[in-house]
């Protein structure tokens, strides 16, 4: 963690920026300046101890020649109190004194009730009183030029008779009225006083106190706040140096320190920064005080309050007067359990702290801001509501956590913002923020202050998704690109459409390829920038939930792509997101991701694996999604993953597995079953790592726990079925183990059968166009490929546009060809054919309980035939937990095969078919067994009995107990 220098801004004691004690006569006479003088109490009594005594003669501070030599003068505090009775007073108009004696109390109440008349003697007379019986009364004047009067302080000064110089004491002539750097300010209605004549400092006596004095003294005892002997020695309200700096140059850690409301000797400072105001002026109740204007949009002001009010701003621009609350008198808005469980990586909704949340706070609504930034030397928030210029909106840093944090008034929904970060060489940088909710459409970057109203309506479904894991339930998924499934639909327009589609076709699932937010639509949604957002292209993340509510009442569950793995380099996004490595590794070995030119999560930083768990966890809870499948999972978990020898380090056991990654897995996959009741997160791993979907508190023979998965991907499966359909018929006898071998490994995980989006793209083909052979034999090899997927042990994934054999490339810039399904068109019923199979395929699969409830167990599958090679044929049996068995056979030669002998369970009387892809309703040659056929008692394949079957050519065949 990078140390932030202490705050040097005021405090109640000696802090920077901060003269203690101050004169205060010297507010006093620019306040008389301006009929807004305020009756006050002696500025030093006797002093009674020498610490009294030195901060009486620390009073004595002066910022011209003239009132250096008077304050040297005046020092000794009798004889400047009998100096102070002299004739005649230097100032531009003398302030009368609070008479502060022992019984003067029910006379001051008195005085604030009379009329203009007897208020003007009375106070004429108590500073009469007061020059006599107090021993450092002080008048105080101020050299002011209407130039200087905003960057130069009241400066303290003595009502010393002959000896000091008058000319430069009288004050420029002022139009409004000001709460000067002092304690002397009025603290009612002052500014609606006309300003005060100018008069020579020879008439200026106590006997002429203005109008505007008693109205003061009046409003002062209304207000009930008056200031108590404890409280005399005012000091400037005005910031130092070092605090104007820092918050200028956006490196202050802790603005709230000295800009809002705070209590110092003298009264309660008001001190506000608002770069680009006219003026300032604070509203407590019925007290209304306009602030010193101190330069560069600073303004500061001191009122003789007991405590701080609850107060308002308004704040003048040009053109317009914005009445709004102080930001800076608000206490965090999070909690020290919120930053402890971050610091340890363990805030499970870590979204509801961090990111923009629109709240109520302390009474008053608006929208609280926080980053997690532990490099920054400051933060500050910029957006459509501060002109996209974050200098007046400063956060604070919350401690050593590294979270900055600002709730900012009268800031909704809907408004754009930025993080504004310093970095530690001083350098800035605009950031979007990490958790964000909702974003720009891209290309714009900027993230959107976000809420939910959504009132959901799939609770059905919720409550019977935990019914039975995954594993052991129907599961076909139909894989779906958002943008391009429906080019130009929207969240909502799409639930009007995709849901009855999916049903139709019988799917139980949809998987989502990221909706997360990306910048650039040709990755696909696999570089994200915006973790917590749903892409804004299709709408809000409202509509968003529209459509899984949509999905879910059809009764279809939601998974999605997620990526945890990595990150792109764009930088207003997470890359050196506070000018240091972050969210990445910082050894640039660990760092820089050699096949996409991205960054890999540093997992084992407590704060990133944080953000990543919590992640996952926002997906499923706050939009209902029912599981995610997690994108290139083995670029995480090998830490030489597609490096050369030297481009990688070891771990500490001198191996190449990422600890840290595993143990993000692990963590990730165990707080989501544990808060999500039916979830399913699925790998997508193309390694032999050991234990994949093992529960992650079993340790396998490498000495690690299982990762957790629900499912895992089986691309063993997927790359040898489609290398072996790819050849011609006449040459797949030689390659018959590549659709074999799979049952080989086929229960050492829980797997998926995915015809990915992968599988099409980037030259390698539709699925039916890498099928060899005729346009006939084409969708034939289709159609029985497809059989054969459905019975083999695992779940079925098929990528939008192959339901129907579309035979180019999926592109994301105009997605599947749905004019092939049009009557117009010729062939149309040839595509129309291959997805009512994939219709009657999910249909039979559903109601079958072999070909899906013991997909994880070896009692489920028993081979019939699986050496056949030189009849490229294959045949299996799957079983459920009763023993019901359904026989799949596939015949990949382009010939019928007549009388084909299989063995098969002796106790089943006779079979039937339920699918035979060749039949003519899918546009093939009609070659089936229409009649049920039964069992002979010959023994074949090891079994006392067979049947005598029709192969059609190039088909896959279903067959069930009659």
């Amino acid at each position: 963690m990078t140390p932030r220098p202490e705050s040097s801004g005021s405090r109640p004691k000696g802090t920077a920026g901060e003269k203690i004690p101050e004169q205060p006569t010297a507010a006093q006479k620019k306040s008389a300046a301006k009929k807004t003088a305020v009756p006050k109490q002696a500025a030093a009594r006797k002093a009674t101890t020498p610490a009294k005594k030195a901060a009486v003669k620390k009073t004595a501070v002066t910022q011209s020649p003239a009132t250096k030599a008077t304050a040297k003068k005046a020092a000794p505090a009798k004889t400047t109190a009998k100096k102070a009775v002299a004739k005649k007073a230097v100032a531009k108009k003398a302030v009368a004194k609070k008479a502060v004696a022992k019984k003067a109390a029910p006379e001051k109440a008195t005085a604030a009730k009379a009329t203009a008349e007897k208020v003007a003697a009375t106070k004429a007379t108590a500073g009469k009183t007061a020059a006599k019986k107090t021993a450092a009364e002080k008048t105080t004047a101020k050299k002011a030029t209407a130039k200087k009067a905003a960057a130069t302080k009241a400066t303290a000064t003595k009502a010393v008779a002959k000896k000091a110089t008058t000319k430069k004491a009288v004050a420029k002539k002022a139009t409004t009225v000001k709460a000067a750097a002092t304690k002397a300010t009025a603290t009612k209605a002052i500014a609606a006083k006309p300003p005060a004549k100018k008069a020579p400092a020879k008439k200026a006596t106590a006997k002429k106190a203005t109008a505007g004095t008693a109205t003061a003294g009046k409003a002062t005892a209304a207000s009930a706040q008056t200031v108590p002997p404890e409280m005399e020695l005012a000091v400037s309200p005005a910031l130092g140096a070092a605090d104007r700096d820092r918050l200028l140059n956006g490196t202050h850690h802790d603005p709230h320190s000295v800009l809002g409301a705070h209590p110092v000797p003298g009264g309660i400072a008001f001190r506000a920064f608002r770069p680009y105001a006219l003026s300032v002026t604070v509203v407590a109740g019925e007290v209304r005080a306009e602030l010193q204007d101190d330069g560069e949009g600073f303004f500061s002001g001191l009122l003789p309050l007991r405590e701080v009010p609850e107060y308002r701003l308004l704040v003048e621009y040009e053109g317009t007067v914005l009445d709004t609350e102080d930001a800076y008198r608000f206490l965090p808005t999070l909690g020290d359990l919120d930053l402890h469980l971050i610091g340890e990586g363990r805030h499970e909704e870590l979204w509801t702290a961090l990111g923009a949340h629109p709240m109520t706070h302390q009474g008053v609504t608006g929208t609280r801001f926080s980053v997690w930034a532990p490099n920054a030397l400051g933060v500050r928030v910029a957006g459509t509501f501060n002109f996209w210029d974050g200098t007046g909106h400063v956060m604070r840093s919350l401690g050593s956590s590294g979270v900055w944090e600002l709730f900012l008034p009268d800031i909704g929904e809907g408004e754009l913002y930025k993080f504004e970060i310093t970095r530690p060489d001083g350098s800035k940088t605009m950031r979007a923020d990490p958790m964000a909710r909702r974003t720009e459409v891209p290309p714009a970057t900027s993230s959107v202050i976000t809420s939910s109203g959504y009132e959901w309506g799939d609770a059905e479904w919720l409550d019977r998704r935990a019914e039975a894991p995954a594993h052991e339930a129907p599961f076909s998924v139909y894989e779906v690109h958002l943008p391009s499934w429906r080019p130009g639909l929207t969240y909502r327009q799409l639930a009007e459409q995709l849901p009855a589609y999916v049903k139709n076709l019988g799917f139980t699932h949809v998987e989502l390829m990221p909706v997360a937010e990306h910048p650039f639509g040709g990755s696909w949604g696999y570089q994200v920038t915006g973790f917590y957002a749903p892409t804004a292209r299709l709408g809000t993340p409202d509509d968003f939930r529209y459509l899984v509510d949509a999905l879910h009442r059809a009764g279809i569950g939601v998974l999605m792509d997620w990526v945890p793995a990595h990150f792109p380099r764009d930088d207003w996004a997470l890359a050196e997101f506070d000018g240091r490595p972050l969210y990445e590794h910082a050894d640039p070995l660990r760092a820089a991701h050699p096949d996409w030119g991205t960054l890999e999560f540093d997992f084992g930083r407590n704060e990133v694996r944080n953000f990543l768990v919590a992640n996952a966890l926002y997906w499923c809870e706050e939009f209902h999604i029912d599981g995610l499948r997690v994108d290139a999972v083995a670029s995480m978990l090998y830490l030489d993953y597609s490096r050369e020898p030297g481009q990688w380090t070891p771990n500490e056991h001198g191996g190449r597995e990422n600890l840290d990654a595993v143990a993000f897995l692990q963590e990730m996959n165990a707080t989501l079953y544990r808060r999500v009741p039916g979830v399913v997160t699925i790998a997508e791993e193309s390694t032999a790592w050991d234990g994949v979907t093992r529960a992650t508190h079993h340790k396998g023979p490498s000495g690690f726990g299982g990762l957790g998965f629900g499912l895992k991907w089986n691309m063993g499966w997927m790359h040898d079925s489609l290398q072996y359909m790819s050849h011609e018929p006449v040459y797949r006898k030689h390659h018959h183990h590549e659709m074999t071998f799979s049952m080989v490994y086929a229960y050492s995980e829980n797997y998926v059968l995915p015809i990915s989006h992968d599988e099409v793209v980037h030259g390698k083909g539709s699925l039916v166009s890498k099928m060899p052979g005729d346009w006939w034999q084409q969708r034939a090899n289709h159609r029985a490929y497809l059989g054969f997927m459905w019975a083999h042990p695992g779940k079925q994934l098929l990528f939008m546009g192959q339901e129907f054999a579309q035979g180019a490339e999926w592109s994301e810039a105009h997605g599947p060809d749905w004019w092939l399904l049009d009557p117009g068109y010729g062939a149309e019923a040839e595509h129309r054919g291959v997805r009512d199979l994939v219709r009657d395929l999910n249909t039979v699969y559903r109601a079958t309980e072999a070909l899906w409830r013991l997909d994880t167990d070896p009692a489920g599958f028993e081979w019939v035939a699986g050496d056949a090679a030189d009849d490229n044929v294959v045949a299996f049996l799957r079983l459920d937990p009763e023993g019901n068995p359904l026989l799949s056979v596939s015949n990949f030669a382009p010939v019928v095969r007549h009388d084909y002998r299989l063995g098969v369970p002796e106790d089943v009387p006779a079979w039937h078919e339920a699918v035979n892809t060749d039949a003519a309703a899918y546009g093939g040659s009609d070659v089936t067994n229409p009649d049920p056929v039964k069992p002979e008692a010959q023994p074949w394949h090891g079994r006392p009995a067979s049947i005598r079957l029709t192969l059609p050519p190039l088909s896959t065949v279903w067959l069930r107990p009659a």
